[in-house]
């Protein structure tokens, strides 16, 4: 393939995104402000909003919320996965309680959610544990159980202890796993951060998204969305970028 041509195939995220965006000018024109803005309505809304600081705000309050419930889903999913995937006799004994709860979607935990934490922050950040825990647990737990056992023999030919097992073998073998499991968590967290803002919260991003709805604001309501969305991404960035150190540090990737 020609420079021409790989130069012609990178512009190609630049084309589909003008393209959404034609789109999206030229179907707004169809309707009102208040059912469909245009992308230029959208954007002057989201500097409206960065003006009076409050997308800042809402910003602020929704990662403080997702990272504290997916780093709490993190400690406690990962050293169970590691657990239930090491030992099989834990996992016999759980797994039918985790294949009753694994199902059921975090939305449908917002009424107790509410009525056991109430209005705020702690609603929310239960919700996006339960929406991070599962996936991280299972993947984790997979991935543990399918080390080869060969590896676990020619550790302890090395006389190698419990630690040097857990952090030479386990780790590194089951990392490939338990970054699938982190990757699926972080998305399945941050939609359901926006779902529990939006029932429980007085603030966050889910939140301004309804109060916009309230005010007719629609332009304000997709800014908060694509707001959700570039956010989103960041964080998916920063988790590859997360995964290729990790790599790096055992010597998997140069």
């Amino acid at each position: 393939m020609g420079r021409v041509a790989k130069n012609l195939i990178k512009l190609l995220p630049i084309v589909s995104i003008a393209a959404f965006f034609l789109f999206w000018q030229y179907f707004s024109g169809f309707y009102s402000v208040t059912l469909f803005p245009s992308p230029l309505q959208v954007l002057t809304a989201l500097f409206e909003l960065i003006e009076r600081g409050v997308l800042a705000e809402h910003i602020t309050v929704s990662i403080l919320r997702y990272l504290a419930g997916y780093i709490l889903a993190v400690i406690f999913a990962v050293p169970l996965g590691i657990m239930f995937g090491y030992y099989p006799l834990f996992h016999f004994a759980v797994d039918p309680l985790i294949q009753v709860l694994r199902p059921i979607s975090p939305i449908a935990w917002f009424p107790l959610a509410v009525l056991w934490f109430g209005i705020g922050n702690a609603p929310a950040v239960f919700i996006i544990f339960l929406a991070s825990f599962f996936p991280l647990l299972l993947s984790t737990l997979d991935s543990v159980r399918q080390i080869p056992p060969i590896y676990f023999k020619v550790a302890a030919n090395f006389g190698a202890g419990k630690g040097a097992v857990f952090y030479k073998v386990i780790l590194p073998a089951a990392f490939p796993g338990i970054m699938v499991g982190l990757h699926i968590a972080v998305g399945t967290a941050w939609i359901h951060l926006v779902a529990g803002e939006m029932l429980g919260s007085q603030s966050g991003l889910g939140y301004l998204i309804v109060d916009s709805r309230n005010f007719l604001r629609t332009d304000w309501i997709i800014a908060g969305m694509l707001t959700v969305g570039i956010i989103g991404l960041v964080i998916y960035r920063i988790m590859q970028m997360f995964e290729i150190f990790i790599k790096r540090f055992w010597g998997v990737e140069s």
